[in-house]
C-alpha cells in the first residue's frame, strides 16, 4: 500500500517540484523563467511534458526506505511519550522522524536536483542526442562520490536537517489539531473531505514555515553541477542571494510548492481508500484507517510522499 500511494503522490507532485527547483536555482542575471506558470509552459514547450518529470527516479528509489524510517520512528517515539496524545507529542515524534530520515532524504534530493536542472531548454531530441554528465540518480551519486567522497554525497545535509526536522513536527501537530477541530467527539470519524483539507493545510503550513531554508538548500545542492562552485557554504549562499535578488528570493517557487499540496493529498488518499477497500473490504479497522481516529498514521504517509516527491517532504 505504501509503495502504491507513494508512487501516486510522486507522479502527481513531481512536475510542480521540477518547476520549483528550476525557479529556485536559475541565474538571477540570466533568468529563463519569470514565474511559476511561465516556467511550466516553457518546460513543456521546449522539453515536452517529460521535462517536468526529470529526476523522478530518485524519489521513487527512496520511497520504500523513507516510508519505513518515518513510520517506524514516528510511531515508536510517540508511543514512548508520557502523554502521547498531546499536540506537543505529535510535534516531537514528527520532528524526530523528520530528522532521522534525512540520512536518506539528503543524498536522494541531491541527485534529484542535479537531474532536474540537467539539459534545461533542450528539446527531447537534443536531450537524447547530447551527452550529459549524469545518466540517472545512481550514476549521479556515484560520480559525485568519486569526485568528492562522502561529503559530496551529503552536500546540503545540514540544511536538509534544518528544514525537515521542524517541518515534519509542524505537519503532524497541525494535522492532528485540524482533525480534532473537525469532530464533535474525540472518537468521531473524520470525513474524507476533512482529512483531505487537514492534510493540505497542514502541509502548506509546514512548507511556509521552512521554505527559505529549502531555497538555500536547492541552490547549495545545484551549485557546481555546471562548473565551479559559486558558494563557499550556506551562509555565503544566503548573503549572495540576498545581495543579488533581495529578500524575496527566499520565497522563489513557493507558488508551485503550495499548488502541489492538494493534488498530492487527493491522489494519495484516493489510492489509499481504493486499495484498502479492495484488499480488506470486510475489516472495520481498514476503514477506520482511512476515515477514523487513525488519521495521524495516514497523514504521516501523505507528508512523507510529498517530501520525497519534492517533500520531506516529504511536501504538501
Amino acid at each position: 500500500m505504501f509503495i502504491v500511494t507513494g508512487c501516486a503522490g510522486v507522479l502527481v507532485g513531481h512536475p510542480f517540484d521540477t518547476v520549483k527547483v528550476r525557479l529556485q536555482t536559475q541565474d538571477p542575471a540570466k533568468r529563463l523563467y519569470k514565474g511559476t506558470f511561465e516556467c511550466f509552459r516553457t518546460i513543456v514547450a521546449k522539453e515536452s511534458a517529460l521535462g517536468l518529470y526529470k529526476g523522478m527516479a530518485s524519489p521513487l528509489y527512496g520511497l520504500a526506505l523513507i516510508n519505513a524510517i518515518v513510520f517506524g520512528v514516528q510511531g515508536n517515539v510517540q508511543r514512548r511519550m508520557t502523554n502521547p496524545d498531546t499536540l506537543q507529542s505529535h510535534f516531537l515524534a514528527g520532528a524526530t522522524a523528520g530528522l532521522v530520515q534525512c540520512v536518506v532524504c539528503s543524498p536522494m534530493e541531491l541527485a534529484k536536483t542535479r537531474m532536474q536542472i540537467q539539459g534545461q531548454g533542450e528539446s527531447r531530441t537534443q536531450f537524447k542526442t547530447t551527452k550529459h554528465l549524469y545518466t540517472g540518480p545512481i550514476d549521479c551519486l556515484r560520480k559525485i562520490y568519486k569526485a568528492h567522497g562522502i561529503p559530496g554525497v551529503f552536500k546540503g545535509f545540514t540544511l536538509t536537517v534544518v528544514r525537515e526536522t521542524p517541518s515534519f513536527g509542524i505537519y503532524f501537530a497541525t494535522y492532528e489539531y485540524l482533525c480534532r477541530k473537525m469532530v464533535e467527539q474525540p472518537d468521531d470519524d473524520v470525513s474524507m473531505l476533512g482529512l483531505l483539507m487537514a492534510g493540505g493545510f497542514s502541509g502548506m503550513a509546514s512548507w511556509i514555515a521552512t521554505y527559505p531554508v529549502d531555497v538555500i538548500k536547492s541552490r547549495i545542492q545545484a551549485d557546481g553541477a555546471n562548473g565551479q562552485n559559486q558558494y563557499k557554504n550556506a551562509y555565503d549562499c544566503f548573503q549572495k542571494s540576498i545581495k543579488a535578488e533581495g529578500h524575496g528570493c527566499l520565497w522563489t517557487g513557493l507558488n508551485s510548492t503550495l499548488l502541489r499540496a492538494f493534488p498530492v493529498n487527493a491522489a494519495t488518499f484516493t489510492v489509499v481508500a481504493l486499495f484498502l477497500r479492495s484488499v480488506r473490504p470486510s475489516e472495520d479497522e481498514t476503514m477506520e484507517t482511512i476515515s477514523g481516529h487513525h488519521h495521524t498514521q495516514l497523514g504521516s504517509e501523505i507528508h512523507t510522499v510529498d517530501r520525497i516527491a519534492g517533500a520531506t517532504a516529504t511536501e504538501i
